[in-house]
């Protein structure tokens, strides 16, 4: 009978590759938040796999950012690396046939002492196997991998050999934490990125890089959850489009963001959600502070 082993593994990759799409499909929840823009992932999130005779431990790291380097995305890149170094394997995602400039600053952050296993991404896309072939080609040139695993996060293809070859990667011991946990977030955690989610999917394309959400307070009242939010913004204007004519946008963005924390945490929720001003936050380490970046 094989040792059980226990172990971390980091997920990294430029942003919008999928490494959040990954994690919850390894784990089985929808863990992490997703949305069809890049550089979702501001806040690192172990996800917590148990099978018979393995835990994996992954943690979905924030995208490495290249534009803009304030204190936020400073912050950003350090959570980047240092989840890299820490770990005991690195997956590294890509999107299939694409590899670039983002993906290779990526890598080379990863120290070179670093186990590393490429995951391809995305591959339900392709129309044949053999389209794969000259970017394995490619992959190998660039580092020596412990191994090249083409996935796809959304149909779960090949996410089983993935996690054969990631646990002959891991150390030997016991489990980490009980079986039956799938993440080390409270659900503060959950709240404040559920509702940054719905920013993310109801606004447009660079409005939501411009804002974050500050849990102001969570009680819990029996089965109710009261839950008091702050929407940061870095201008009057901006404040005035989150909110929406007569409210409108707010309301849609706080009901959707407290039907998923109702379906979360499988109980009523009280969500009242205020929108303020902070110019330039993303440059203000006192808030950046309150928010957890620094």
């Amino acid at each position: 009978m094989s040792a059980f082993r226990c172990g971390t593994v980091a997920i990294a990759g430029r942003p919008n590759s999928g490494k959040s799409s990954l994690l919850n499909k390894l784990v089985g929840e929808r863990l992490a938040i997703v949305s069809a823009k890049a550089q979702t992932t501001r806040r690192a999130l172990n996800g917590i796999l148990t099978t018979a005779d393995c835990q994996y431990v992954f943690l979905d790291l924030p995208g490495y950012q290249t534009k803009h380097l304030n204190i936020l995305n400073r912050a950003l890149n350090r959570q980047a690396t240092e989840g890299t170094r820490d770990c005991d394997v690195v997956v590294f995602v890509l999107e299939v046939m694409r590899y670039g400039a983002a993906d290779r600053e990526v890598l080379e952050r990863i120290p070179s002492s670093q186990r590393v296993v490429a995951v391809p991404n995305k591959v339900d896309l392709l129309k044949s196997g053999l389209e794969l072939l000259p970017m394995i080609e490619r992959l190998q040139r660039e580092r020596e991998f412990e191994a090249i695993v083409p996935v796809s996060a959304r149909t779960g293809k090949n996410l089983p050999q993935l996690l054969r070859v990631l646990a002959a990667l891991l150390p030997e011991g016991p489990a980490a934490y009980p079986a039956e946990q799938l993440t080390d977030k409270d659900e503060r955690f959950f709240a404040a990125e559920i509702l940054r989610e719905k920013l993310f999917q109801l606004l447009g394309e660079e409005l939501p890089y411009r804002c974050d959400v500050a849990l102001e307070s969570f009680k819990e009242e029996g089965r109710l959850r009261r839950i008091e939010a702050t929407i940061w913004v870095e201008r009057d204007s901006q404040k005035a489009i989150v909110i929406g004519a007569r409210g409108a946008l707010l309301k849609r963005v706080s009901s959707a963001a407290r039907r998923d924390m109702e379906r979360l945490f499988a109980g009523k929720v009280y969500l009242g959600v205020w929108v303020k001003v902070k110019r330039d936050w993303t440059g203000d380490a006192r808030l950046l502070r309150q928010l957890g970046y620094v």
